[in-house]
């Protein structure tokens, strides 16, 4: 090793107790992977250019740090904001607020500002999900939900390698079809995130069957991982969080819906009310935290896929199934192992907290969360609450006992995560190294 790096890791002995086997299984596992890092790290770059791009595209000035209050007329930091995202998704238009609270409600009133009485939604990619099921009405009292306003619901299976079933679609399709929809993410499944390829024939698919279907997209956890995004390649309208990717671990909270203006604007009519639309509501002196997030989000998102990819590479070494493996293409920036025991997972977890700058004497627990069916574990010691594009892990405690590694501002930091999870397990005496 390199002195530098015996230098680290000597500290990383002396103040954090971690063992000599675990940092030489590091160091080996960041060697066999750096050719990887590369490719990542071409693609940040252009994305780097993109983002810049808009910024100059649009004059982006001190001013427009500055807000209004009241009702948020002609603020123009928040209209400028909006135009940086319609211009890096290159959308026609784009919401993109801090009262959108989490990635849920930015889908919500996606599809509740689309979607009308008699309408149908089909999601392609099975279930979406946990949270958007009680949106939906497939799941929980349905109060609000979409099916109580009359919109129905399909739901399309994946085939069993993961992939969208095409001709399964094709036979869910019917004159009532407004809306094919899927999810980008893995949740909590066992699967690649949908690729932008797929993503691409599946919108070319649905248009060439009927060009009026509305193809929507769940980006949470996508953003920055390639040169394209979904509107790129088709999809009429996405929507996401601030507090993952395009945050950049900066924006405070906040989602966007960002596609066809159309779309846009009666997205907007459900978000406020009609005839008011975008056109008010305050930004509460977050645009300058929301655009410098967005700056430094694709630098962010390659530190994450980094920690994600040496995830994958650590635990596949030591024998566990992971997915999506080391090598392959990645969709998003969440790593799933199978543990296959809940004493692991909790484990993981706790050691992932352990290595966190806020919250690290925090001892998570698995507890019974609104909006899913199993206690769920969640690790996360964020400086804004909830943010997992922050180092962050979680897991329903359900077989075969999957944990969901993701997020790091830095690639150090993700790599601390690995590092401290494997040193928990092994002080329990959970994993042999």
């Amino acid at each position: 090793m390199k002195k530098m790096q015996n230098n680290t890791y000597r500290l990383l002995r002396e103040k954090f107790g971690i063992s000599e086997e675990i940092l030489k299984l590091i160091d080996k596992c960041e060697k066999q992977t750096v050719h990887l890092f590369r490719e990542m790290d071409d693609t940040m770059t252009y994305n780097q250019y993109k983002v810049l791009a808009a910024f100059q595209k649009n004059s982006i000035r001190d001013m427009h740090f500055s807000w209004n209050t009241g009702y948020g007329y002609d603020d123009p930091g928040r209209d400028a904001v909006e135009r940086v995202y319609a211009d890096i998704f290159n959308t026609e238009a784009a919401l993109v607020r801090p009262t959108i609270v989490n990635g849920t409600h930015a889908l919500s009133l996606a599809l509740a500002g689309v979607l009308r009485p008699g309408d149908e939604l089909i999601y392609c990619t099975g279930a979406p999900y946990d949270t958007l099921e009680e949106t939906i009405g497939i799941r929980g009292e349905g109060k609000g939900s979409l099916m109580e306003y009359g919109i129905s619901y399909k739901q399309v299976e994946l085939t069993a390698d993961g992939r969208i079933d095409f001709d399964a679609l094709k036979n869910a399709i019917s004159p009532k079809t407004r809306m094919v929809a899927m999810q980008r993410a893995t949740g909590y499944s066992w699967r690649k995130a949908i690729s932008i390829e797929e993503i691409e024939e599946l919108t070319a698919f649905v248009k060439n069957i009927d060009p009026q279907i509305i193809c929507m997209a769940d980006n949470c956890y996508g953003e920055f991982l390639h040169t394209k995004e979904p509107t790129d390649v088709g999809i009429d309208i996405m929507a996401g969080s601030l507090i993952k990717n395009p945050g950049g671990g900066l924006a405070l909270t906040g989602g966007y819906v960002a596609g066809r203006k159309d779309l846009i604007d009666n997205v907007s009519y459900r978000m406020t009310s009609p005839g008011i639309g975008g056109e008010c509501g305050l930004t509460f002196g977050q645009t300058r935290s929301i655009l410098q997030g967005l700056f430094t989000a694709p630098k962010t998102v390659n530190g994450a896929l980094k920690g994600a990819v040496l995830c994958a590479k650590v635990f596949e070494t030591l024998g566990y199934e992971v997915c999506p493996g080391p090598e392959d293409m990645r969709s998003d920036i969440i790593q799933s192992v199978k543990l296959k025991s809940p004493e692991k997972i909790i484990a993981f977890c706790q050691g992932v907290q352990a290595a966190a700058p806020v919250d690290s004497q925090v001892m998570p627990e698995p507890w019974d969360m609104p909006g899913y069916d199993d206690p769920v574990i969640m690790a996360a010691g964020a400086f804004v609450q909830g943010s997992s594009i922050e180092l962050s892990a979680d897991a329903p405690i359900r077989e075969p006992y999957i944990v969901y590694f993701q997020g790091g501002l830095t690639y150090e930091h993700s790599k601390f995560g690995v590092i401290r999870a494997l040193q928990e397990m092994k002080d329990r005496g959970l994993i042999a190294i």
